[in-house]
């Protein structure tokens, strides 16, 4: 069998771009975990920088919309950490680069061509406020949530999760994540908007420039949906926000304070005292318990993350491009490594697949590597430079990509999932549990009530096993309320109150 340098022919031999593209994706011939080459086994092409552009754009903006997160919630849930803007620029930059150069360059570019990028993971950024009033700790939620996905790629239980969460379930879950997280994101934008007027009442009222920005948001997107090219959204949106807000007057507010340089690389600054870094120390048992749900729910909702990334591959590349396509349980253990080395060292993102990059790579008939090194390279520069990330936490640029590239997104694909009646049934039963109780206990029994035929479709409990049915789905649940009644998560009211 001939190798990929042996097979590959110039551009200039094809009729077309994308026939030379299409070639390029059935003659590679990725080589799992050893070492893959530039010319020997795949090439750079001008249009790996389209995913590499939109990648890092949009994972400055998620970092970001992370660690701001954590930083509010941490503050509000603990009377001694306060945390700020400095601090989730800080941490950000750190996820920024050593994960960048180990799961990002390293592992996806060049020793697993077939696992994609581990990058952000959008469903759980409006969940991060009941994480931190819950009692959880970032560490402990990332070796959680790290082994579970090691469990689940070994065992090869990450599609027998999808199979137990009905399309119900899963879009009443997701419908309840994006509307309360794009509330969210409205209110703090609109904070941000009037806030001004304290500031500039010579110059009049700035108040109207959130509801500007949001209108010419929605239009923008509305467009990009409408021709097909939503992977731009991020990037287009939120440079649109950028643009309005300085040219409507509010660019005083805009200050360029992170100095060019390097973050502190040191875990034990981070993680070693509860007077550094995050403030919290080590882990103990309780944070393990508290942050339990949650990694449960994160590690469930990454399979039909993997798989829709890997769908859009398919829908894009020619036929007999397999080799190529993304490995959904390589990407699930890269993922697992990723999130508990990038949080020991001193991040807090929670991971999954890198949509902001498949999606583009995927519409660009590029395969992972190339890209991959180049969207790494691009975000470590960036974490040196410094200056871009104080414009990637500014409120309209951050507000407008986490509306556009999260929100927006899930809510839409919740609603695909409802069509039918049975299924809006599941969903509204799933959503009216998580404004009362938490988004996680809400999927856990909703789950198990659709797979007995309680609520949903009655014909569903009919194709699954009793173990299925009854010993995963209440497992699930028992381990779920011993976690929210062991951290007091039930005393108040932490659905859609945490998020507003």
């Amino acid at each position: 069998m001939k190798s990929y340098k042996e097979q590959h022919q110039p551009a200039s031999a094809f009729k077309n771009r994308s026939e030379y593209l299409e070639h390029e994706l059935k003659i590679m011939k990725p080589r799992r975990y050893k070492l893959n080459l530039p010319g020997r086994d795949f090439r750079f092409e001008w249009e790996d920088l389209v995913p590499a552009f939109a990648g890092t754009i949009g994972i400055i903006a998620m970092y970001s919309s992370v660690m701001l997160a954590w930083a509010e919630g941490l503050t509000e849930a603990w009377d001694h950490i306060t945390l700020g803007k400095a601090f989730a620029i800080e941490v950000s930059r750190v996820e920024m680069l050593i994960p960048a150069l180990l799961f990002v360059i390293l592992a996806s570019g060049f020793f697993n061509p077939r696992a994609n990028l581990a990058g952000n993971h959008g469903p759980m950024i409006p969940l991060i406020a009941s994480i931190a009033l819950a009692g959880a700790h970032p560490l402990a939620l990332a070796i959680l949530i790290g082994v579970f996905g090691l469990l689940l790629s070994y065992f090869k239980g990450g599609s027998r999760l999808v199979d137990l969460t009905s399309k119900g379930v899963a879009g009443g879950l997701l419908i309840f994540l994006g509307f309360t997280g794009a509330f969210s994101q409205i209110k703090t934008l609109q904070s941000w908007s009037m806030g001004l007027q304290s500031e500039i009442i010579e110059a009049g009222s700035l108040g109207y420039l959130g509801f500007i920005i949001l209108v010419s948001t929605v239009i923008l997107y509305s467009y990009l949906a409408r021709i097909d090219k939503r992977w731009l959204a991020i990037p287009t949106c939120a440079i649109l926000a950028l643009v309005i807000a300085l040219i409507g007057g509010s660019g005083f507010d805009l200050q360029f304070t992170t100095e060019m340089g390097l973050p502190n690389l040191n875990p034990f600054y981070w993680w070693g005292s509860t007077e550094e870094g995050w403030m919290l120390g080590l882990p103990n048992m309780q944070h393990f318990i508290a942050s339990l749900p949650f990694a449960i729910l994160a590690v469930s909702m990454w399979s039909p993350d993997f798989l829709g990334h890997r769908i859009f591959q398919e829908m894009n590349y020619p036929k007999g491009s397999e080799k190529v396509l993304m490995d959904v349980d390589d990407t699930m253990t890269m993922c697992s490594f990723r999130q508990m080395v990038g949080t020991a060292v001193g991040g807090g993102n929670i991971t999954s697949s890198w949509g902001t990059y498949m999606i583009p790579a995927a519409i660009a008939k590029r395969p992972i590597p190339a890209g991959a090194i180049l969207l790494g390279l691009l975000v470590m520069a960036i974490a040196i430079i410094g200056s871009p990330m104080d414009v990637a936490v500014w409120p309209p640029v951050t507000t407008t990509a986490l509306l556009v590239g999260v929100f927006l997104p899930l809510v839409e694909a919740g609603i695909q999932m409802v069509k039918e009646s049975a299924a809006a049934q599941a969903a509204g039963i799933c959503i009216f549990m998580a404004m009362v109780t938490n988004p996680v206990l809400a999927w856990a029994l909703a789950m198990f009530l659709d797979n007995n035929g309680l609520i949903g479709d009655r014909e569903r409990p009919k194709t699954l096993s009793f173990v299925d049915k009854v010993i995963i789905p209440l497992g699930i649940l028992f381990i779920c309320l011993i976690a929210v009644f062991a951290v007091g998560m039930l005393k108040g009211t932490y659905g859609i109150d945490a998020f507003l």
